[in-house]
């Protein structure tokens, strides 16, 4: 097929000397045989994820056929599959853990044996008059649909051979390798924003690829939800147009989505994941010890601490300890990059004499400078001591 449509858009149908009228035969069945694929194959009849009427059906059944990816029952059984054991190199069919190429259409080349094919579900496909009509005369349907109709619609206007071969068989190249991609690409490239439990990952140039399948996080996080994609900027024209059909039509009684709780869940998840890897990039020395690790040092210590510091002031500078918030807070070695100046903290430091320990949590709480969420975070790594008196 790749040879013919090379030969054929080089030789025998120049892409130079293309009728107008057959680049958008090309496109068309493209395009049609990709919303066969989303909304037949994948959202339909492999996640059940809506209800549609026989007259849907039957459309879909024929658009997807243009796909020349087999028939919906070996199609479908073979993605339940691939969801059930996602990236498992023996029982997912186009794991991402054997390579691109074999994600991709490797997979394809090799009649291998799958020993929990029999585990999948088949009872909804074979109840299904459509799909088993569909299953039963597959060959016929597709390389009549994909083949033989863009020649007969392009000889309307007298290119039938390019008809053949841009509307048959590169539009059949173009529809396999997007939807490829989402084996491939889609396990390879891209935001993992709501699980990390397999590979699959999300990109727009996937969604503009694929009728909006790129989302393909989403997608095996949620695979019953008629969308895939959450967010109003989701590329996803194949969930536009299902909404449409539910709207206006009687065609689609029912469509499944998630609720609101499921997708908080989901994306808190991944943020506290992002946040816990975030905090073990912090260099040990730059985190705050827990109230626990610190030391607990009494009034007599506190001002024996600063009388020491004072005596060997020559030998390096003086320490500056201040007491904020219960705590003894060693600002030495920040002093010189403190925003407000090494004064500020001198004239704040606990003192060696005095009857009471000079408390700063009001100058540092507002009274000298209202402090940022950032300053004191600041300020708890140089946490030393807890006090009491």
């Amino acid at each position: 097929m790749h040879v013919a449509a090379v030969y054929g858009a080089v030789v025998l149908s120049p892409w130079r000397d293309l009728h107008t009228y057959t680049l958008a035969l090309c496109v068309a069945s493209w395009q049609l045989a990709s919303f066969g694929i989303t909304l037949g194959y994948h959202r339909l009849w492999s996640h059940k994820a809506y209800t549609a009427r026989l007259p849907l059906r039957t459309a879909l059944a024929f658009m997807g056929s243009l796909g020349f990816q087999g028939s919906i029952k070996w199609w479908v059984v073979r993605h339940r599959l691939h969801h059930r054991f996602t990236d498992d190199p023996v029982h997912d069919p186009y794991s991402a853990q054997l390579g691109l190429f074999w994600s991709h259409c490797g997979w394809i080349y090799y009649k291998r044996a799958y020993p929990r094919m029999k585990m999948i579900d088949k009872g909804d496909l074979e109840s299904d008059p459509v799909v088993r009509f569909q299953h039963r005369h597959y060959i016929p349907i597709a390389l009549t649909a994909g083949l033989l109709l863009p020649a007969v619609a392009a000889r309307q206007w007298g290119d039938a051979l390019g008809g053949f071969v841009w509307g048959g068989l590169v539009a059949r190249l173009l529809i396999w390798h997007c939807t490829f991609m989402i084996n491939s690409l889609a396990h390879y490239i891209g935001d993992q924003p709501y699980s990390e439990e397999n590979s699959s990952r999300g990109t727009l140039f996937i969604a503009l690829c694929t009728s909006g399948e790129g989302n393909h996080n989403f997608h095996h996080a949620f695979p019953h939800d008629y969308r895939n994609g959450p967010a109003r900027g989701d590329w996803d024209p194949s969930a536009w147009v299902l909404h449409l059909l539910h709207a206006l039509t009687n065609q689609i009684p029912y469509l499944h989505r998630i609720t609101d709780t499921d997708y908080l869940k989901a994306k808190a998840g991944m943020l506290s994941l992002e946040a816990s890897r975030l905090h073990e990039r912090i260099p040990k020395e730059n985190v705050a010890r827990s109230e626990s690790e610190l030391p607990v040092w009494g009034a007599g210590e506190v001002r024996e601490r600063a009388r020491a510091s004072g005596e060997h002031a020559g030998q390096g500078g003086k320490q500056l300890l201040l007491l904020i918030d219960g705590f003894i807070v060693d600002a030495t070695p920040y002093a010189d990059s403190h925003p407000g100046g090494r004064g500020i903290l001198t004239e704040w430091s606990i003192s060696a004499t005095g009857k009471r320990i000079k408390d700063s949590t009001r100058a540092f709480d507002g009274l000298v400078n209202k402090h940022s969420k950032g300053a004191k975070e600041t300020m708890r790594v140089y946490r030393v001591a807890r006090y009491e008196e």
